[in-house]
């Protein structure tokens, strides 16, 4: 294992801890050459970031006929980084569940990137609440046949989450251990709120930040052509004014606005890592700065970023 720079965590009670970084999918590995996404790979083991994020975009508002999970699992096996080394996130999709299964999507998903199972896997969000007790079920199905080890939820409302550890405690089964959820210097409601605040306070859930740069705005200061996330509380403008500040600021830490968001993330003692994408080593790199700034500057980089708080009246439960 990668000598680290940043305690682990782990993501449940008894887990094995994992790195704080992780890299996303999401418009990430079909914007590389083959070569450039073994670099990333390697360097990204190297670096204790060996967390990835493996999803298929295939139905629903993500129904992109995209290959980046094919061309991650071909660059996997091309690094010749040792699997132990690596811990593999897969997501299930709610679009069309359950029409279309989660045995099915998962072998799907696992013969695209050309793996045998995931340490831990995502269950997305949904348009209409699930039946909590099938989709438990199914899970732990998953769970037992040796295809996952873990679970968790993305920007579930907080009824459904607290639902699904609730169906798991009563019937013996493996409950959801982490959410990721929208976090970052802007957005801080739902992760820091009095909703989910308390399941992690109480250790009932690790959190894993994801779109902490808000599509890239917070990274760079300009709006992607790409498809990015949701605006929830259609606060995006007002995220975007924040940028010279969290520039400013980032300068005077001496490291990138998108490290200073990344070392922000961590400052929740609740985070497990933090999810972000990153097409170019330069940018893996960069953002490995984080780690040392969150671990000797924590205090202060919250402290600066106080007023960056944008979404402070979104709802905190999820609903939007």
């Amino acid at each position: 294992m990668p000598e680290s720079t940043y305690p682990r965590k782990p993501l449940h009670a008894g887990g094995e801890p994992v790195p704080a970084l992780a890299l996303g999918s999401w418009n990430t590995w079909d914007r590389m050459t083959p070569e450039e996404a073994v670099a990333v790979i390697r360097r990204a083991v190297d670096l204790d970031a060996g967390f990835f994020d493996v999803a298929y975009y295939n139905m629903g508002p993500h129904a992109e006929n995209s290959k980046t999970d094919i061309l991650f699992g071909q660059a996997l096996r091309a690094s010749g980084v040792d699997r132990a080394d690596v811990v593999l996130c897969g997501k299930l999709w709610l679009w069309d569940w359950p029409n279309q299964g989660f045995r099915a999507q998962l072998l799907e998903s696992l013969e695209r990137a050309g793996l045998d199972r995931f340490d831990t896997l995502v269950v997305g969000d949904y348009l209409h609440a699930p039946d909590m007790p099938r989709l438990v079920s199914d899970v732990n199905a998953l769970i037992a046949d040796g295809l996952v080890g873990s679970w968790g939820i993305n920007n579930w409302r907080i009824e459904q989450t607290r639902d699904a550890i609730a169906e798991a405690e009563r019937r013996g089964l493996a409950g959801p251990v982490f959410a990721q959820l929208k976090y970052g210097i802007a957005r801080r409601s739902m992760a820091e709120g009095d909703a989910y605040g308390p399941l992690f306070a109480e250790g009932a859930l690790t959190l894993q930040a994801s779109d902490v740069f808000e599509g890239g705005i917070l990274a760079t200061g300009r709006m992607p052509d790409r498809k990015i996330g949701a605006d929830v509380g259609g606060i995006r403008e007002q995220i975007a004014a924040i940028y010279p500040d969290v520039e400013r600021i980032a300068r005077e830490f001496g490291v990138t606005p998108a490290a200073l968001g990344i070392a922000f993330c961590l400052t929740n003692p609740a985070t497990a890592n933090v999810l972000f994408g990153a097409s170019r080593l330069e940018q893996l790199e960069q953002n490995h700065a984080a780690l040392a700034l969150a671990r000797d500057r924590g205090d202060e980089v919250r402290a600066a970023l106080a007023g960056c708080w944008v979404d402070r009246e979104v709802r905190s439960d999820g609903v939007w």
